[in-house]
């Protein structure tokens, strides 16, 4: 059993030498066009719709910056429409991310806090069930939120993550860490460069490796450092 203290070091606490990313969150809804718009009102990519027949359906959403994706559909999953809750999505500005759901027609909760409180009336989530207005008073990370439901009552919480753990994301380097992202941004700028217009590898490179800290993938992040340098250049 793993114990606390190699938790909080982030000790590895078994031997697997497989990356295991979290690739979808199947989402149980009642109606497949209703949630669909909804989705597609949110912002977020539309990567399938597929059927086949008049019995299976799958649609295919993902969020802004997300490696996750989420499904839904028709017999993808026997869970209860609604009863998917505590889906947490982490955002740097809570206050923009709100600010974009309302301008969308999404209707949102104040920004509040944890108490830590875990017996009250609210809405349980991990930090308690009693939520106090506004946002954190020490604006700690992890610790302001907001949240919103789909047509079916499926529970979505916006978290505000500015500074994250040690070890959780590429935003916390080690030299091991760096090591391989420079040679991921490499890679990529090697495929662009024959290509590109005459520019400074280091500018492609930063904007690289910012929008991989921001959670894009490799394929995304090359396109922002493709932006940034052509955008440059035109200007």
């Amino acid at each position: 059993m793993a114990n606390v203290s190699s938790i909080r070091n982030n000790q590895p606490t078994t031997n697997a030498n497989v990356d295991m990313k979290l690739e979808v969150v199947i989402i149980p809804v009642s109606d497949v066009d209703r949630a669909k718009e909804f989705y597609s009102r949110l912002g977020w990519r539309l990567d399938a719709d597929f059927t086949a027949g008049d019995d299976w359906r799958g649609v295919q959403f993902t969020p802004p910056g997300s490696g996750c994706s989420v499904i839904f559909g028709k017999n993808v999953t026997t869970a209860t429409p609604g009863s998917l809750q505590g889906l947490y999505l982490a955002v740097s500005d809570l206050e923009s991310a709100r600010e974009d759901l309302l301008d969308r027609s999404i209707e949102v909760s104040e920004v509040f806090h944890g108490t830590n409180v875990h017996s009250g009336n609210d809405e349980p989530y991990l930090f308690g069930r009693l939520r106090a207005s506004g946002p954190d008073p020490a604006h700690a990370s992890y610790s302001s939120f907001a949240s919103f439901r789909d047509p079916d009552g499926n529970g979505w919480l916006l978290q505000e993550i500015t500074t994250r753990l040690a070890g959780r994301g590429v935003s916390n380097f080690d030299v091991a860490t760096l090591a391989e992202l420079l040679r991921e941004t490499e890679e990529h700028h090697g495929k662009y460069e024959p290509t590109a217009p005459k520019h400074h590898w280091s500018g492609w490179y930063a904007a690289y490796i910012v929008a991989r800290q921001n959670g894009k993938t490799p394929e995304e992040a090359a396109r922002e450092g493709k932006l940034h340098i052509e955008g440059a250049v035109a200007a």
